[in-house]
């Protein structure tokens, strides 16, 4: 069989299809069952706190609404009042319960990624898939778009999903008690445009995680044992051995080493990419930091200022050494073998 000629094989849509469910049928248990598990948590100490609440004491008797105190009795006649406040919580909802799901996710696309490539050299299951007529760029491009893209898609439906139910709960358990706010939450626009805005955000997590994916897909293509320790030990021996250097120079020379600085921005970018929102934390690209507003974050500027991060040099230059590292990951698998 002419392996080089198997190498230069034109990927097809349906190639990229099967490749997608291969990687998810073989992570199912980390992409899918884990979020969900970790979603189903959360709905149920929520929702069953909030019920058990609201059944053991009832609603309070007076609410505090933009600075005014309104009682029990005019609280049915509030309801244009009522109508921002509860927008504004239902849709907070969302952030709430997507936020474990997405922490989730961080542990999930690290481990995906570093164990993806190595695992199939240390199982020689790699001799079984170079059979077949699929490209090393194509399979390695299907492992990115899963822990860039469908990773991400599914740790989000499972945060809207659950933060569905947690607002079903606390209108349910709040008509229980006399106070009907299903058509004040599910009538109001901010409601539907919440998760919009999140899957609004993929294409900046997208940018900002491809270092890190990038060099994680690298070291899995290479190490021939323990990736974990060259993927975060290599950086981190570096990390020490620049701080110490620095430490020295400032003692002999009384000046700072400014490469120090520079290897703890480049390890930052290589272990930490796939935080969600981690473009906030790197000074001067987002100036002002996360945006709030009188009742909370100001979501829609925090959709503005994460798009605005994209024009960084921070950004663009992520952007080129992550498509760096995994066109190297491509090549070792060409490569690279167990033998």
């Amino acid at each position: 069989m002419n392996t080089a000629s198997i190498k230069t094989t034109t990927p097809t849509s349906g190639t990229m299809r099967w490749l997608l469910q291969r990687e998810f049928w073989e992570y199912k248990g980390s992409m899918f069952w884990a979020p969900l598990i970790v979603a189903a948590v959360i709905v149920l100490l929520l929702g069953g706190t909030l019920s058990y609440g609201l059944a053991a004491h009832g609603v309070p008797h007076r609410v505090w609404i933009n600075g005014h105190m309104v009682s029990e009795g005019t609280l049915a006649a509030a309801a244009d009042q009522i109508r921002p406040v509860a927008a504004k919580i239902a849709s907070g909802l969302y952030l709430v319960a997507a936020a474990p799901p997405l922490i989730m996710l961080i542990f999930v696309v690290f481990s995906y990624c570093l164990g993806t490539l190595y695992d199939e050299r240390r199982d020689r299951s790699i001799l079984f898939w170079k059979s077949l007529p699929v490209s090393d760029a194509t399979t390695v491009l299907s492992k990115l778009v899963t822990a860039l893209c469908v990773a991400p898609l599914i740790a989000i439906v499972l945060g809207v999903a659950a933060s569905l139910l947690l607002v079903l709960i606390a209108c349910a358990a709040l008509s229980a008690n006399g106070v009907n706010l299903f058509g004040v939450v599910f009538g109001t626009r901010d409601f539907y445009l919440a998760p919009l805005g999140v899957v609004a955000l993929m294409p900046v997590y997208v940018v900002w995680a491809l270092p890190t994916v990038g060099w994680l897909l690298l070291v899995s293509s290479w190490a021939r044992t323990k990736p974990f320790l060259w993927a975060v030990g290599a950086p981190a021996v570096a990390l020490i051995v620049a701080s110490w250097i620095n430490a020295a120079m400032t003692r002999i020379a009384g000046t700072e080493f400014a490469v120090a600085r520079i290897v703890q921005d480049v390890v930052s970018r290589l272990l930490t990419g796939v935080v969600p929102g981690i473009w906030y934390a790197y000074p001067g690209v987002v100036p002002g930091g996360v945006p709030h507003a009188d009742n909370g974050i100001d979501v829609a500027s925090v959709f503005a200022q994460s798009w605005g991060s994209l024009a960084s040099v921070d950004a663009l230059l992520g952007v080129v050494a992550g498509a760096t590292m995994i066109y190297g990951a491509m090549r070792m698998r060409r490569w690279r073998d167990e033998g």
